[in-house]
């Protein structure tokens, strides 16, 4: 038995982990067009071992994240993979949100996830330097070194890693599936699209038709300077705006020792550009032209106007950050790399919220994998394996 995995970031690894594991005797190929793994969404996003407290209960995302966060603790101790359940906070900071928080403090505990409300008071003594009339303590939230998780997928797995390989189409011939690559062909059983960014686009050389597009949004984060560290001990989050997938500007301890603010979330000018500067007139196009994006622009210009001034002004940043912690000041940000959230959008302009896989022929594709699916990949590792069966 033989299957190619596209796309080595954390989820196609972890594919290839479970699948070992379960069929010892597979032959698994991982490709990834760049020269690394753990080149895009994995390599770039900020580190957090999410809760699962923000998500519908019986959702994808609730269930995959609660199984994947026990499976991904358990790895890391077995692996000596970097990682710390140092909890975050949730901020009520105006009278108005704090209805929210107390549903979000109800659709936690009905994902299994520990969490209490706790007062201006006990905040404080969290966070001394956090703004707020309410919080939400939630001690199963960490973070984690991703890369190095990875890294060590990809050992544990056994996977013939081949890298610089791009993925050109993927046809059936005759039950045996032919992947075409720029470096040549590669004959297998089943393929399994976990290629994040570019997800939709490998779906459609596989003979599939999407019902979603990918839309790309850049994540603008800065870091504190070491001096300024002090502001923030844990994980600094308000309550979420529920229109929106988004979380909000926030604050993050990263496992290497630094602190995270932000992030703005900006329409991307390409799927991988990632500097201010970057564009792709092709990927521009494709997602100015698509009807889901300009139906979504209509409904949801002025949040994103105001997400664009942010990007544009470190004042308006830094004011949006003074929500959380009013002592930051414009002189402790330092510039830190930019993420891309693969966004899926549906022709109605709606967004996808939840983890969407599906089979097409002899592939089975990862459309939809935003956050928490760090968190969750091994358990949606698992999951890709249930679709595989015995292949």
């Amino acid at each position: 038995m033989s299957v190619v995995i596209v796309g080595g970031g954390i989820l196609g690894l972890s594919t290839a982990y479970q699948l070992s594991r379960l069929r010892p005797d597979c032959r698994i190929t991982v490709l990834d067009k760049e020269m690394g793994i753990a080149q895009h969404q994995t390599g770039r996003n900020s580190g957090v071992i999410h809760s699962g407290i923000y998500y519908l209960p019986g959702s994808a995302k609730a269930l995959n994240c609660r199984a994947g966060r026990e499976q991904l603790l358990d790895f890391c101790r077995h692996h000596e993979v970097p990682f710390e359940l140092c909890g975050k906070v949730i901020v009520a900071v105006e009278p108005s949100e704090v209805s929210r928080l107390r549903a979000l403090r109800e659709r936690g505990e009905a994902n299994g996830v520990n969490c209490r409300l706790i007062s201006r008071e006990e905040l404080k003594e969290i966070e001394p330097h956090a703004a707020g009339i309410e919080a939400l303590h939630v001690p199963d939230a960490g973070i984690v070194d991703y890369r190095r998780m990875c890294e060590v997928l990809a050992v544990e797995s056994g996977a013939d890693i081949r890298t610089g390989v791009r993925v050109l189409r993927v046809t059936d011939d005759l039950g045996e599936m032919v992947v075409e690559t720029d470096h040549g062909e590669i004959r297998c059983r089943r393929v399994v699209n976990c290629a994040g960014l570019h997800c939709d686009r490998v779906c459609r050389v596989s003979s599939g038709k999407p019902a979603l597009k990918i839309v790309p949004f850049k994540g603008e984060y800065f870091r504190l300077k070491q001096p300024a560290e002090y502001l923030c001990r844990h994980l600094v989050y308000p309550v979420p705006d529920p229109r929106f997938p988004f979380l909000g500007v926030h604050l993050t301890r990263m496992i290497d020792g630094g602190i995270e603010v932000g992030p703005n979330a900006v329409l991307a000018l390409g799927r991988e550009a990632y500097q201010k500067t970057d564009l792709n007139f092709g990927d521009l196009v494709e997602t100015l032209g698509y009807p889901g994006f300009l139906r979504m622009a209509a409904k949801h210009w002025k949040m994103g106007m105001g997400e664009m001034w942010r990007s544009l002004s470190k004042r308006a940043f830094v004011k949006a950050l003074n929500r959380l912690c009013p002592d930051l000041r414009s002189e402790h940000l330092l510039p830190a790399p930019a993420g891309i959230r693969a966004q899926a959008l549906r022709p109605d302009g709606s967004l996808e919220d939840d983890f969407q896989i599906v089979e097409v022929g002899g592939g089975v594709h990862v459309l939809n994998a935003p956050s928490p699916a760090a968190t969750a990949s091994l358990a949606i590792g698992s999951t890709i394996c249930s679709y595989l069966g015995a292949c």
